[in-house]
């Protein structure tokens, strides 16, 4: 009789498990009062720990070649700030039948958000892509989000957003580019460090997206913003999420092979084009709704989400496909150097 055994390979990478649980963490425990300053103070700090671990971890001869990639970059953003706005401004046709004012308002705000750095980075790294070229790519995007999502939003949701303050962009600016740049001024003396310590910086990378999951959740749960939406409107903003993103997975991968990207500018194409920033959109949110930034924010905490754990698949597989013969030495070495998140599998 044949013994059974365990399949090798779980369909569900470990990861996902850790978001679900954090999510259901802060459903049952959310911080509330001081947990919650001292969380949200946690969470500022080990994303700027993160930014300053990138700029260590990645040598000013990989940042120049990254910014040789210009293609890459401009194709990065027109996905964020173009197909992905016209995206939502086509998804006015669901309201109100399908979604509410407020869901589609927040719809909206969520196409106008920048990339997101940091996972768009693990994920790239996991999947053997251009590493270089997607810190670049993202750092373009967030930099460029400062000003452009407070003008789209200014123009495409009218009354419903208000004035941006100028202190929230300087913390904004400070939260994601002043830790990368003192992470590449202090890599000449603790690069060799850090680079010996990859897993070390793999749990950091991945801890910090939990908290900030955890963090983001909690504050939903204290203002009640689930309450606020019915269960039926919930699952549709779900299913119009579900679309969005697999629409712009596949524009991002196959618009990537026709414009003869390769393989490893496909997949920092591809993580970098297609998600958006819980980090850079909440305190966006909170300027430009005020009070209506808890509601505002559901639809990006919502795809947030669901960007992370299909992505992670997506990292996983392709981690597995064959790497194509141009990819040389001296770039597989860049991608050791420049990122050691210890998020790569196998």
């Amino acid at each position: 009789m044949k013994r059974l055994q365990w399949p090798s390979r779980l369909p569900i990478d470990p990861y996902i498990l850790l978001l679900l649980g954090t999510v259901g963490v802060a459903a049952l425990l959310p911080a509330r009062g001081t947990a919650a300053d001292v969380a949200s103070g946690a969470s500022t700090a080990a994303i700027a720990l993160l930014f300053f671990l990138y700029g260590v971890r990645l040598s000013t001869r990989d940042a120049l070649n990254g910014l040789k990639h210009w293609r890459l970059h401009v194709t990065v953003l027109a996905c964020t700030f173009v197909i992905f706005p016209l995206l939502g401004l086509a998804a006015r046709a669901l309201e109100p039948v399908f979604l509410t004012h407020s869901l589609y308002t927040g719809l909206l705000f969520l196409t106008l958000v920048p990339s997101t750095i940091q996972s768009s980075i693990a994920f790239t790294s996991m999947a053997r892509g251009n590493v270089p070229a997607a810190i670049c790519a993202g750092s373009f995007s967030s930099l460029a989000g400062i000003v452009i999502t407070p003008l789209l939003a200014a123009s495409l949701l009218g009354s419903s957003a208000g004035g941006f303050a100028a202190d929230s962009l300087v913390e904004i600016v400070l939260q994601l580019l002043v830790p990368f740049a003192a992470g590449q001024i202090a890599r000449r003396w603790i690069g060799g460090f850090i680079a010996r310590h990859r897993k070390v910086v793999g749990l950091v990378d991945r801890g910090s997206i939990l908290l900030v999951v955890y963090v983001a959740f909690s504050e939903g749960m204290v203002r009640g913003i689930w309450h606020q939406v019915s269960p039926v409107r919930l699952g549709g903003l779900l299913v119009v999420e579900a679309v969005l993103l697999a629409v712009m997975l596949a524009l991002t991968w196959y618009g990537g092979k026709a414009l003869r990207f390769s393989r490893e500018d496909r997949i920092a194409l591809q993580f970098a084009g297609s998600k958006k920033s819980l980090a850079s959109g909440l305190p966006m949110a909170s300027v430009l709704f005020g009070a209506q930034a808890s509601l505002a924010v559901l639809p990006l905490m919502l795809f947030h989400q669901m960007q992370l754990m299909v992505c992670a698949v997506i990292a996983k597989r392709r981690s597995h496909d064959p790497v194509e013969p141009e990819l040389t030495q001296e770039r597989d070495e860049a991608i050791r150097t420049a990122v050691g998140t210890g998020t790569r599998s196998g």
